[in-house]
């Protein structure tokens, strides 16, 4: 017979614990049968993993529900416990901010009042209690509106619960449940409509049109639904109506009162740069969880019911959430849910909408290629098709895409094909050759291809275009190293220069120290040569040096970096240093992306120079037709906030070592002293009460333990201090970056007098070169996926190709990576942002820079 443990962990499961057998009453009585038998001498441990169970397990919360209502038959202090346990983690998950345990915990309460353990009043009294907070916190005069992300987190709650309890509710308590419902429609007729300009998908239209519902509103929707069609979900298992006669002798017990935090104070000056920090911190602490991406047509998900598609979507988030870090039994439970109809269509939507999450993804990018691979691999006659239609969806929709989802889904799906030996109908998208350079569909195939070769090698992605061998022309170059030096006949060097290079080489080769070589260079290179000569000859040697390999290159820059530092001791040279860089790896953006951010790592070059580098005119001429760039300075702005993110992390735990050792140093005293009080005087003279061995120790460690605190003193203030230098060197990098940005906008966008839209910039000879978007295409999903009627063709096969030209697509390129950035380092860039509006964001730069940086930061747009 299996353990306990088992039968709870694989209830509702196909598993030999329950004979595979599937029926759901046959699980939860042998899994009683089991518990009922270890309750006498296992009560502790078994209430324990239940609740793991519940909170981790959470497409399973209805059978655990029944399960406590059928103890609570046999042992009602056990399951009175339970509910005092799940009182305190809900209690404690409220005062945190833990949304998850809010959320789930909020969802097995519903289980238990359908199981007849709670009273249904109870629940009702949560349901009210987390709606005042609500809607006090978006309430003008006593709350504070900056923090409605939490007020809709608790609605959210709320409203989803009903799927699992909405029929018990309306049949138990109908007057309480609609005093809810009236609630929920007071708090939505209040609050602020959130827009999700800066964190959707797609680029929107910003002519006009109707307000699409954000997510609170269509939950209410298809709650509203739901209530209509009498509380009916397929997709919620129910199975304590098969124990209902029995449940219904059960005690039901009180849950105790809760109690949530009160909202941060307003800022003592309302201003909208104070509501907008607010409001953000609300958002990274209360965020959405999911926002949805359509890529199917309705048809692939019309029979669900609406309801049924937010319970799906539940289950999977919830499996992805707690089994990160467990693929395969991520994979196992995602295709195993407990609902009576297919939904690979909507399970590849949501893992995508995972995967593409703006801001950030809850997980890295790799836990979803492997679940998608695992996906692929335990449903082979089914995944690996709707994948392959996602991916033919979204490529369709290409030049619509954020910058960020581009750049994400470019990665992914290179890595994606490296794990189906780099198989994919490439003949579909030849016609990409025809379009201009600039065409995102070609952008994406180019960049594509180029991960490829990252992961494999050249001649391996050669062969795997073969079906469409004209694509070749996409492949990054194949040769190695451009090395000025190298003596061959292209090469237009002086004999001068390259004897220059033989000779640093054979000094290396021959172990020549740093300073030695620095001194060589003083003496016999500089003086002749000039700087440009000496620091080419020097960069691009040692370059060569370290090109055979990773650890050639890191072994190069730990020995001979002084060099480097001497010769680019200033922002100019350092940017003559990354061009060398440049220069030399040109024929592959990998390596040139490497080397600069191992640079950056040993200080050799600032992020700065980086910057100057990037909006240099070579570069600028590439922002719409390649990632090149752009991985560089990613890079550049990431180390940078990862320094900080590191210094946070630092001083919060010499924070914590502070308040320990000053409480081991008072300890310490407090025992020194009261050994000291023992002294008595005789024939007045001190004579020592205590024994003088330990009285000696206890001085030791009063002493030891004084040091270990001014030790930690000194380094809290010495990082405390690193870390004010890095935020000013943060502000002047953010200062940089975007006047930079603006620099370069304001030159090649239209005059901003005009109807400055993105849609304008899109339909620049829209009328000569329309595009017939009712044309069938070939890479749809069962040839049923529609192109958006705001999508530019983006490159479909179209006999007028690409209808945006490359000064437009330079525009909408650059000012989605501008939207970008701003989006990803938004809680560096607000304490900043007083200092940006006064030097950058003014009202001479143009307003849709300003609109993309705004609609990054999530900034209220009648700010403009």
């Amino acid at each position: 017979m299996s353990s306990w443990r088992n039968l709870l962990l694989r209830i509702g499961d196909k598993s030999s614990e329950y004979s595979s057998s599937s029926d759901f009453k046959d699980h939860i009585e042998t899994c009683f049968g089991a518990l009922r038998r270890e309750l006498g001498h296992s009560s502790a441990e078994i209430l324990s993993f239940l609740l793991q169970c519940a909170e981790q397990l959470p497409h399973k919360i209805p059978l655990y529900g029944t399960l406590i209502g059928l103890l609570n038959l046999e042992d009602e202090d056990f399951v009175k416990k339970i509910v005092e346990n799940t009182q305190n983690s809900f209690q404690d998950a409220l005062d945190s901010g833990n949304c998850d345990g809010i959320r789930i915990l909020m969802r097995f309460l519903t289980a238990l009042m359908c199981s007849k353990v709670l009273q249904p009043t109870s629940l009702v009294v949560v349901f009210e209690t987390l709606l005042s907070s609500a809607a006090i916190t978006v309430d003008e005069e006593k709350g504070n509106p900056s923090w409605q992300a939490r007020a809709d987190f608790y609605v959210i709650c709320i409203l989803s619960c009903l799927p699992w309890g909405g029929a018990e509710l309306a049949e138990q308590v109908p007057e309480e449940i609609e005093r809810v419902l009236v609630g929920i429609q007071a708090y939505l007729s209040i609050r602020r409509h959130t827009s999700d300009s800066g964190l959707s998908f797609f680029e929107d239209d910003e002519s006009g049109g109707d307000v699409e519902k954000d997510f609170l509103e269509d939950l209410w929707e298809r709650i509203q639904v739901l209530s209509s069609n009498g509380w009916k979900v397929e997709s919620v298992p129910r199975p304590h109506l098969s124990f209902e006669a029995q449940l219904v002798a059960g005690k039901s017990h009180e849950f105790g009162p809760i109690s949530c935090p009160e909202q941060p104070e307003l800022p003592s000056s309302i201003s909208a740069v104070a509501y907008g920090k607010q409001k953000h911190d609300a958002e990274l602490k209360y965020p959405q969880r999911m926002r949805r991406l359509n890529i199917f047509p309705a048809s692939k998900t019309e029979d669900l019911q609406p309801i049924d598609r937010f319970v799906v979507e539940e289950y999977l988030l919830d499996v992805l959430l707690f089994f990160n870090g467990c693929r395969k039994e991520c994979a196992a439970f995602m295709v195993g849910l407990p609902v009576p109809f297919r939904y690979e269509y909507l399970m590849a939507e949501t893992i995508f909408s995972q995967l593409l999450l703006l801001p950030q993804p809850p997980f890295k990018p790799i836990y979803y290629t492997l679940v998608i691979m695992d996906l692929c691999k335990a449903l082979p006659g089914a995944f690996p098709a709707v994948v392959a239609g996602a991916v033919r969806a979204l490529f369709d929709k290409i030049a619509d895409l954020d910058m960020e989802c581009r750049t994400r889904l470019i990665l992914w799906f290179s890595h994606h094909l490296s794990n189906f030996q780099f198989i994919w109908p490439w003949e579909e998208w030849a016609y990409v050759l025809d379009l201009p350079k600039w065409a995102p569909q070609r952008v994406f195939v180019q960049e594509v291809l180029e991960r490829e070769v990252r992961l494999s090698y050249w001649d391996k992605i050669k062969q795997s275009i073969e079906n469409a061998p004209a694509l070749e022309e996409l492949l990054p170059p194949k040769g190695g190293p451009n090395f000025k030096y190298s003596g061959a006949d292209d090469q237009e060097k002086t004999e001068q220069e390259q004897a220059l290079s033989a000779e640093l080489s054979n000094k290396v080769k021959g172990r020549q120290t740093a300073r030695e070589i620095i001194l060589w260079i003083e003496e016999t290179v500089y003086p002749i040569h000039g700087q440009e000569i000496t620091l080419s000859v020097v960069i691009q040697t040692l370059l060569d040096i370290g090109s055979k390999s990773f650890t050639h290159l890191i072994t190069v820059l730990e020995r001979y970096g002084q060099v480097m530092a001497k010769l680019c001791s200033d922002q100019d040279k350092q940017v003559m240093l990354i061009s060398e860089v440049g220069s030399y790896w040109k024929n592959n953006a990998q390596m040139t992306a490497i080397t600069i951010d191992r640079m950056m790592g040993y200080r050799l070059i600032s992020n700065l120079a980086i910057v100057r580098w990037v909006f240099s005119p070579e570069n600028i001429e590439q922002f719409h037709i390649s990632d090149r760039p752009w991985e560089v300075l990613r890079n550049a702005v990431s180390k940078t906030y990862n320094r900080i993110t590191d210094l946070r992390k630092e001083i919060s735990s010499l924070k914590k070592s502070v308040v320990s050792a000053e409480e081991a140093a008072s300890k310490a005293k407090a025992d020194l002293e009261a050994a000291e009080s023992k002294l008595t005087l005789v024939e007045g003279e001190p004579v020592l009460g205590e024994n003088p061995t330990k009285l000696k120790h206890l001085k030791s460690v009063a002493e030891k333990t004084k040091e270990e605190t001014v030790s930690m003193h000194d380094s809290l203030e010495a990082k405390e201090a690193l870390f004010a230098r890095a935020l000013d060197e943060n502000e002047v990098l953010f200062l940089s970056l975007y006047k930079n940005f603006s620099n370069v906008l304001m030159e090649r966008l239209p005059d901003a007098s005009r109807d400055g839209t993105l849609q304008s910039l899109k339909s620049v000879n829209g009328d000569s070169m329309a595009v017939d978007i009712e044309e069938p295409s070939t890479m749809e999903v069962d040839d049923e996926n529609e192109r958006p009627k705001k999508s530019q063709s983006n490159g479909g096969k179209t006999t007028n190709g690409y209808n945006v030209r490359e000064k437009e697509q330079w525009c909408l390129s650059t000012l989605g990576y501008v939207k970008a950035f701003s989006r990803q380092y938004a809680s560096e860039i607000w304490p900043h942002i007083e200092k940006l509006d006064a030097e950058v964001f003014t009202e001479d730069a143009h307003p849709l820079f300003r609109k993309a940086v705004y609609s990054g930061l999530r900034r209220l747009s009648n700010e403009l």
